[in-house]
């Protein structure tokens, strides 16, 4: 596991500067960017928010179709993330087959516990069960996407490299075209998803229920659509790229669009379906799909561009004025393009109006942490976060994987349904009588872990 936590993290050191001056000291490759370790931290620590709490405040829970909640950051973020660590990890590279294979490694490593978390096998961690059939196995999912991106980026990053100068030409796009065939293929990738996107004619599908609680298990039904260039949920082409390749029995089965108000009439909350919900209510979705993950690798394109600032930008001042006005930029393109009907945002479909607000948010969200940790010299306060960040392959196994609950809920006393997580209660009375006939030291210790598991 430690050599895998550390694949996420992308191995960024920063060999540009030393702590006290980044902008203008020896090379030290033992040196961190702390502020984007603390980016990451707080990325994980908000994906396990929106994980546990999101079925409570569904406003902060993942939009149901159209829109931008809390959890429709975390994604995004993380993309970012990955993409600002590359120019970091590959800063000097000095043998292109030794760069690929690492990359390529990095890359399975990450589709291998993706597939293992999300794919089915590990699917209800606190409640002991686990494996899956591997006809309805889900082959796509977060860290399916982020290998993905990763993959896509870092190879054009070694690729694409060209020998660096410590000193950029002056003006303000020196280093836009420094990397000028980077954003070609960034600009290659929008146009071809949105050729897709409203370019592919959606035919009639579908679809078998497969919840086994639903009323309407093993019936079909019938999607009616014959469109082209619909951005709806029943009839747009990410979904139907995904079932003609993935196939339908490959998909997420619980999509956030079944909380929709054309589906229950709790939405945003979850409930039973209207009973003129129509029937792609009850269909599986892919948010995670192949189309939505070739927009998404944008999203990591961008922030590859601000750790190309970060390594050739001499000066704080320069860096922050870059990232704050850029951030902006793609906030505001991003709001308008929603507001004005042109391109909605949609964390589903991953939209270009996505990409660029939730790239401008992090972007802003990035340059406020490197402002107060790297500037301001405030790490210590952020010192949870930036653990959390360095670690953050484990820290997402454990806790939004449900892992640590499983791992607590796995040791009972006596009865399986009277475990440290759900029955505390019985337990400290259990520990009581225990502790009176015996003294055993190991049912304190199940009493205290009882306590903190409630």
């Amino acid at each position: 596991m430690a050599e895998i936590k550390a694949d996420i993290a992308l191995d960024h050191r920063l060999t540009i500067a030393e702590v006290n001056d980044i902008s203008a000291q020896k090379p030290d490759p033992k040196i961190r960017v702390a502020s984007l370790d603390i980016f990451r931290g707080l990325t994980v620590a908000l994906m396990i928010l929106v994980d546990d709490a999101g079925g409570e405040w569904p406003k902060i829970g993942h939009a149901p179709w159209n829109g931008c909640n809390l959890a429709d950051f975390v994604m995004p973020f993380f993309l970012f993330i990955v993409g600002m660590a590359i120019p970091l990890a590959f800063k000097r590279i000095t043998s292109r087959h030794h760069a690929v294979k690492r990359v390529i490694v990095r890359t399975l490593k990450l589709l291998f516990w993706g597939i293992m978390l999300q794919g089915g096998f590990s699917h209800a961690p606190d409640k002991l069960t686990y494996g899956v059939d591997m006809k309805k196995i889900r082959w796509c999912g977060i860290l399916q996407r982020i290998a993905f991106a990763y993959l896509v980026v870092a190879l054009m990053e070694i690729f694409t490299k060209k020998k660096q100068t410590r000193e950029l030409p002056p003006g303000w796009l020196s280093i836009y075209k420094l990397y000028s065939s980077q954003w070609l293929m960034g600009a290659c990738i929008l146009v071809i998803y949105m050729a897709v996107i409203y370019g592919t004619y959606v035919p009639h599908w579908q679809f078998t229920v497969n919840d086994r609680g639903s009323a309407d298990y093993g019936k079909v039904f019938t999607v009616e659509c014959a469109v082209r260039g619909k951005l709806d949920p029943p009839c747009n082409a990410v979904g139907f790229i995904d079932r003609e390749i993935l196939g339908i029995n490959h998909m997420y089965q619980h999509p956030a669009w079944k909380r929709s108000e054309a589906c229950t009439e709790n939405s945003p909350y979850e409930g039973p379906f209207r009973t003129s919900a129509p029937s792609w209510c009850k269909a599986p979705f892919e948010p995670e799909g192949i189309l939505s993950s070739i927009s998404a690798v944008l999203s990591t394109i961008i922030g590859v561009h601000f750790g190309h600032v970060l390594v050739h930008m001499r000066g704080h001042a320069a860096r922050l004025k870059h990232w704050i006005v850029m951030g902006f930029a793609l906030l505001i393109l991003g709001l308008v393009l929603h507001f004005t009907h042109a391109i909605p945002l949609n964390k589903q479909l991953y939209t270009f109006s996505y990409v660029c607000v939730t790239s401008g948010a992090a972007a802003l969200v990035f340059s406020s942490i490197y402002a107060l940790v790297d500037i301001g010299g405030w790490k210590c306060i952020f010192q949870p976060l930036a653990w959390i960040g360095m670690n953050a392959m484990l820290v997402y196994v454990m806790a939004a994987e449900g892992i640590f609950a499983g791992f607590i809920n796995g040791w009972y006393y006596n009865d399986p349904h009277s475990t440290l997580r759900s029955s505390s209660g019985a337990w400290l009375q259990e520990f009581a009588i225990a502790w009176k006939f015996t003294g055993s030291f190991n049912y304190y210790l199940s009493a205290v872990y009882s306590v903190i598991a409630t």
